[in-house]
């Protein structure tokens, strides 16, 4: 697609995922690829429940980069299923399996099949803060308002 951005990453089909399919993009401007769950059996996931779900595959992200598990909206959306760390980091030093730690936040038990799109994976560039300590931070109109102190309707930040 012109104008995105695109970078190699070495990637790995474990032995528990070799019939499935790798990473992809529903879409061709979609910002996340589909991971899958790579799975024996069925996974029945209660409500409130959490588990790790393994996807079959390991990757190299370059330096200066990471991939962040994130929700499928779908799932959050239709049945309570989300990412519980999310977004969950990937850095590029890890070479373990990509697991997601899925969580129902709905009332009832979710059934998770083999093969299931249950997470996507979005690749970023990251910047390494270089701490700068000061005695005081330059003011701006926000101040240090936060949690809800810009309001929940349109318009200007109030005024303190």
């Amino acid at each position: 697609m012109a104008g995105v951005e695109t970078v190699e990453i070495e990637i790995v089909r474990l032995p528990h995922g070799r019939d499935l399919a790798l990473p992809d993009y529903a879409t061709a401007a979609a910002a996340g690829a589909d991971l899958l769950a790579a799975i024996d059996q069925d996974i029945e996931l209660g409500s409130l429940e959490r588990r790790i779900v393994p996807t079959g595959i390991a990757i190299s992200l370059p330096v200066g980069f990471e991939a962040q598990v994130r929700p499928r909206s779908g799932l959050a959306a239709k049945n309570g299923i989300t990412v519980a760390n999310a977004p969950g980091t990937i850095d590029a030093d890890y070479r373990g399996e990509v697991g997601v730690i899925l969580i129902n936040l709905g009332k009832e038990p979710f059934r998770i099949t083999r093969g299931m799109r249950i997470a996507q994976l979005v690749v970023a560039r990251h910047a390494r803060a270089v701490w700068s300590e000061v005695s005081e931070l330059g003011q701006t109109d926000r101040g240090a308002g936060g949690f809800g102190s810009t309001g929940v309707t349109g318009g200007p930040i109030p005024k303190r």
